[in-house]
């Protein structure tokens, strides 16, 4: 490929060995080579979980719409509490959705409830357990129980007509989409999603339901990976197995650049002879990487393919599943919230003691599974599941965090605080 399909990046790589590149670097690398899509949808307020806003929000309406008590109680003027001792007489009722319509005058309140609108004169609430003397038409009120204003909500409180309610961006949560909801906004904008193609190589792979041959292995990669891309808010598109033959690679290759955003392939990018992932990208595209500074994961491409005018994301991530998973989780899920217009998952890491040591070459960053848990007095501690082994996925399965060793570490003692990545709210 002769024409440039990457931006330059000599800043990022100069001073860095490009077979043997630091994960904070590929992650800057990655973000640069990303441009946002810019195709929205427009859907039903339900089916938004996770979705990226397409455009600001503007409130259309003040957040509560009137005034509102925030407890039960009674509703007042605030100028009575002038007097030492203030008795009111009780005129009516308030709950929420039945306001009391006449003006309340001094010497007088109104019972009312929470979320009820208040009373026009009134201007201050006081909880019904505050009150003394209280019958059906008459409370007392002793000094000092209550300031005025107190326990009213104010209209536009919570948002002002005119506001900026969300901005664009924003994954949509749970109390995002509730927050729309309260606006009485019924369908959002928000953008597509990423398609993401995706297949694994190696004539050694089976997919489930096919009979295992001696030497064979089931595909268990393609299935981590749509689950990954589901959670991500993708579209997926299983392209299957593709054999160790670069006629079928470069065939698949084509035909996931026609319709993806971004191509995921797992193996064929290490050095051996039936490795053609490498070679094919090169052919198609441009490759910025083979090798990088971490573990699990080290064999690893990252680049652009372009065919018939169309350009995507290519991620030629290794062959073991435990690398599959750290090498997305940790490069290629933030490419595509990049393309979503969104940021990056943030890597909240925790400060945990070791149960025992961990051996740890300094120059690569490692991710290493581990069990975080809470003994009796409360004191969190991290213990690795055991083999660290590229291949050994269901220590995956039994963990519940990674214990992430940087860059320039070395070897953790018993006992030393290491940082910890929880797996939930992140995988």
């Amino acid at each position: 490929m002769s024409q440039a399909i990457l931006p330059d990046l000599s800043d990022l790589l100069t001073g860095n060995d490009q077979h043997d590149v630091p994960v904070e670097i590929l992650q800057q690398v990655i973000a640069r080579c990303v441009t946002p899509l810019n195709e929205t949808e427009t859907l039903p307020l339900k089916q938004t979980l996770g979705r990226v806003l397409a455009q600001d929000v503007i409130s259309p309406i003040n957040v509560p719409s009137y005034d509102n008590s925030a407890m039960d109680g009674y509703a007042f003027i605030a100028t009575d509490l002038l007097n030492k001792s203030t008795k009111l007489n009780v005129v009516g009722k308030a709950y929420a959705g039945h306001p009391y319509l006449n003006e309340v005058r001094s010497g007088e309140c109104v019972r009312i409830m929470t979320g009820a609108a208040i009373p026009r004169g009134c201007d201050t609430v006081i909880a019904q357990e505050l009150v003394s003397d209280a019958t059906d038409t008459h409370i007392s009120i002793a000094p000092s129980t209550v300031d005025a204003g107190d326990n009213r909500r104010l209209a536009g409180e919570d948002l002002r007509l005119g506001s900026v309610a969300l901005r664009k961006g924003k994954r949509l949560s749970p109390a995002d989409i509730g927050l729309l909801a309260s606006l009485g906004i019924a369908n959002i904008a928000v953008i597509r999603r990423p398609r993401v193609a995706f297949f694994s190589t190696g004539d050694e792979l089976r997919s489930i339901g096919q009979a295992l041959d001696e030497g064979c292995v089931y595909d268990s990669n393609r299935y981590t990976l749509h689950s990954m891309l589901v959670r991500a808010q993708c579209e997926p598109i299983d392209m299957g197995v593709v054999k160790d033959n670069p006629a079928s690679l470069e065939k698949t290759l084509r035909e996931a650049c026609a319709q993806a955003d971004v191509i995921i392939t797992t193996g064929g990018v290490s050095a051996g002879d039936a490795d053609y992932t490498r070679q094919m990208m090169a052919r198609l595209g441009e490759v910025l990487f083979c090798k990088i500074a971490m573990r699990p994961g080290r064999p690893m491409a990252f680049g652009k393919i372009q065919c018939d005018g169309r350009t995507a994301l290519l991620f030629g991530l290794p062959g073991n599943p435990v690398a599959v998973m750290a090498t997305f989780y940790f490069l290629a899920r933030d490419a595509i919230y990049e393309l979503m217009g969104t940021k990056p998952h943030t890597q909240n890491l925790l400060k945990v003691a070791s149960t025992h040591a961990i051996r740890k070459k300094p120059g690569r960053t490692e991710y290493q599974r581990a069990i975080l848990s809470t003994d009796t007095s409360g004191t969190q501690h991290v213990t690795l599941t055991g083999a660290q082994g590229s291949g050994i996925l269901s220590s995956m399965s039994e963990a519940n965090c990674m214990v992430v060793l940087d860059h320039n570490q070395s070897d953790v003692a018993a006992g030393e605080l290491v940082s910890v990545l929880a797996f939930d709210g992140f995988i």
